[in-house]
C-alpha cells in the first residue's frame, strides 16, 4: 500500500494528478470501529463532540486504522442549534432531537446569531488533530447547510415528509428568508472557525 500523503487528497481536490486515487468516506469514525464502540459506551455523543481530545482521538481512529487519505472532524452538522437557542439532544433509537423546535414564524426572531463563539470546541478538536497527526494527512471540517438545519429546527427531528418546513417555508416567505439569513451567518462563522483551527478543507452538507 503507497504511503499516505497529505497532499494527495488536497491535490484532488484542486484537480491536479495524484499517484493513486486518495480515499476517505462518510461516517469514518463510526460503530463499526470497536475503538469508537469503547468511547461511546462511556460518553454521548455531545460529550465525545464537546470533548476536544476525545474528539480528536476519535478523528484519528480510522487515519490509524484504515490508512484514509484524510481525517474528518468527529462533530455533527446539528452542533449550531445550541449557540442559536435550540435544545439538542441524542436519544437512543431516535436520533438528534430539538425540544424547543420552532413551530410558528414568529420564533425565528428569537433565534441567536450572536454566540457563535460558543462551538469554539470544534476548532480546539480540529487544532489538536492536527498536532496528533503532524501533517501526516489533512483535516476535512464541515457544516451542514441552511436547509437541513432548517428542517431539523422546524421538524424537530428528522422527517420524511419536511411536512413543518414546507408549510412556514411556503406560508410565512419573508420569516423563511430570515431564518435562511441567520443560518448563513451562523454556519460561515461556523466554517471560518474550522478553518482558522487548521480545517485545509470543507464540506457542506445538504442531507
Amino acid at each position: 500500500m503507497p504511503a499516505v500523503s497529505a497532499g494527495r487528497f488536497l491535490d484532488a481536490c484542486r484537480r491536479r494528478p495524484t499517484d493513486v486515487r486518495p480515499v476517505w468516506f462518510m461516517r469514518q469514525a463510526g460503530r463499526y470501529l470497536k475503538p469508537y464502540r469503547d468511547i461511546r459506551a462511556k460518553h454521548s455523543i455531545l460529550e465525545i463532540c464537546k470533548n476536544p481530545e476525545l474528539a480528536a482521538a476519535v478523528t484519528l481512529q480510522p487515519v490509524e486504522i484504515l490508512d484514509v487519505d484524510a481525517a474528518i472532524i468527529f462533530a455533527d452538522l446539528l452542533l449550531p442549534v445550541e449557540p442559536m437557542g435550540l435544545k439538542l439532544e441524542f436519544v437512543s433509537g431516535e436520533g438528534p432531537l430539538i425540544e424547543n423546535a420552532i413551530t410558528e414564524p414568529e420564533d425565528i426572531d428569537d433565534i441567536s446569531t450572536a454566540r457563535t463563539d460558543e462551538l469554539g470546541y470544534v476548532g480546539e478538536a480540529i487544532e489538536a488533530a492536527c498536532r496528533m497527526l503532524s501533517g501526516r494527512v489533512p483535516v476535512i471540517g464541515f457544516v451542514g447547510a441552511p436547509f437541513t438545519l432548517a428542517s431539523y429546527m422546524i421538524e424537530g427531528g428528522a422527517s420524511k415528509t419536511f411536512l413543518k418546513t414546507k408549510r412556514l417555508m411556503y406560508s410565512a416567505e419573508t420569516m423563511w428568508r430570515r431564518l435562511m439569513g441567520k443560518l448563513v451567518d451562523v454556519l460561515g462563522d461556523f466554517a471560518r472557525i474550522q478553518v482558522g483551527a487548521g480545517a485545509r478543507a470543507m464540506q457542506v452538507f445538504d442531507s
